[in-house]
């Protein structure tokens, strides 16, 4: 599995701590950024990491600005993306095998370090479960194909 990791400057300090936990996990990823202690726009981070997870580069995607949605509506954007705002371990566990998501997004404001990090393995373990889940994904991939 390989995993790009991103933040705008709202997430860094959780960006770090995921960093860490991949590394334990022994999970090959890429962190992207941001680097700074200035504002910068979280579209300019979401957006290259959604289309790295779409062009197939990297299998899944983890992005974290202060609240998760700037992020989420950003990688959102890219044709093949379901990215998930998820501020809870079940949800987690749902994207994954309900929706098939590919990109996660949290919120550095809204999460702790603790729960982000079992949202995270959660979320990177859980399997789609396809059955019936998979017509509900194939009716969002025709649409973007209009």
């Amino acid at each position: 599995m390989r995993v790009i990791l991103a933040s705008d400057h709202g997430g860094i300090r959780l960006r770090e701590e995921i960093a860490n936990l991949l590394k334990e996990l022994n999970i090959e990823f890429e962190d992207i950024g941001c680097n700074c202690e200035g504002s910068v726009d979280y579209p300019d981070y979401a957006i290259p990491a959604a289309e790295r997870v779409a062009s197939g580069e990297f299998d899944k995607g983890i992005l974290i600005c202060g609240t998760g949605i700037g992020m989420s509506i950003s990688a959102n954007k890219v044709k093949g993306i379901r990215a998930a705002l998820v501020h809870d371990v079940f949800s987690a566990k749902a994207t994954r095998e309900h929706n098939d998501s590919n990109i996660l997004t949290m919120g550095e404001r809204v999460v702790g370090p603790g729960l982000a990090v079992e949202i995270v393995k959660t979320w990177l373990h859980a399997d789609f479960q396809a059955g019936r889940h998979a017509n509900r994904i194939n009716k969002i991939t025709e649409y973007e194909e209009k």
